[in-house]
């Protein structure tokens, strides 16, 4: 259970850039004390994506699971770490597959790093996976929440009920491979955010090399008019998509965070530039770092509004990340 009086700072996706992490925990006034990050009046909260893409993921894995260990912190699960998840787990019997997240080219090449940087501590590996599954899907501390992609109060609920410590089991691996699934939707939502489809069969190829046929948005409009709106992504649409309304029934489908609710803080969507608030109760803290951008901090008290001034973060210097 969370102390209502602690500070807290929350910190978003690693990527396996260790050594900025170090770096960003020294400056928030971490030590590294019996071999564990550690801070006499505050905790971390980790936003998820500790794996996959950077230089150092394994040592990135040991910095934050040492610090939970050792109560110091506390790290949800990221969309990388369920994909891990799946890429390990049986499917299920008749499903056509060998595992729930099959081993496809385009899969591959998102784990690929994590994968190759452990061929030598399959031990490491195995013991990261157990905890993984200790990993919770989202924290509702009261005055503030955290979740890595999307807060989803109508899914949550019922979510937690099922799961109270919000954490998951290989059966809800499994699951969640199912598209009509409940897991599937808790997952999408969650760890992955919310979407729409590009219209009349459009594609987008992303800067990540990944083309795709729906683009990621916000939930949090209250009233948006077109696709330009909505869109929350690093890739802009073209004009011509931009530009297009939203039909009623578009809109109707749009999740809105409202703004009376507490202060929510997410990771996952690669922003750039100065950090900043994106509105007094959300925060998006995922500002590219494996991608040499900012590995960053809120450092949360007991304010309600969420302030610019308490954002910290660290420049990634190449060699530190890489593609």
């Amino acid at each position: 259970m969370l102390d209502p009086a602690r500070g807290y700072d929350l910190i978003g996706d690693v990527h396996g850039c260790a050594h900025t992490l170090e770096h960003l925990l020294d400056n928030l006034g971490y030590r590294k004390q019996a071999g564990v990050w550690r801070h006499a009046q505050r905790m971390a909260i980790f936003l998820g994506d500790i794996i996959d893409r950077g230089p150092r993921i394994r040592e990135a894995l040991h910095i934050v699971h040492d610090m939970v260990d050792a109560g110091q912190a506390l790290c949800l699960m990221g969309n990388h770490e369920f994909n891990a998840l799946g890429w390990t787990t049986p499917a299920l019997p008749g499903s056509g597959k060998q595992f729930v997240r099959e081993h496809t080219p385009r899969n591959t090449r998102l784990i690929q790093q994590t994968l190759e940087q452990f061929e030598d501590y399959p031990a490491d590996w195995e013991a990261f996976l157990g905890w993984f599954h200790h990993m919770p899907l989202c924290l509702d501390a009261g005055h503030f929440r955290v979740v890595h992609a999307c807060w989803d109060a109508g899914l949550i609920a019922p979510f937690m009920e099922l799961h109270p410590d919000a954490c998951v089991d290989a059966a809800f691996v499994q699951a969640a491979s199912d598209p009509g699934s409940f897991a599937n939707r808790v997952f999408e939502r969650l760890l992955r955010g919310t979407d729409m489809r590009l219209p009349n069969g459009l594609t987008l190829t992303g800067g990540d090399g990944l083309t795709r046929s729906f683009f990621r948005t916000k939930f949090w409009e209250e009233d948006p008019q077109t696709y330009g709106d909505i869109v929350f992504q690093p890739d802009a649409l073209p004009d011509t998509v931009a530009q297009l309304p939203l039909s009623l029934g578009q809109k109707n489908q749009l999740l809105v965070y409202g703004a009376d609710e507490p202060p929510l803080f997410v990771g996952h969507y690669w922003r750039s530039g100065k950090p900043t608030p994106i509105r007094p109760n959300l925060a998006c803290l995922d500002y590219s770092a494996v991608l040499y951008g900012k590995l960053v901090a809120y450092r949360l008290d007991q304010e309600t509004q969420l302030d610019a001034r308490k954002f910290a973060w660290v420049n990634v210097e190449r060699p530190e990340a890489f593609q």
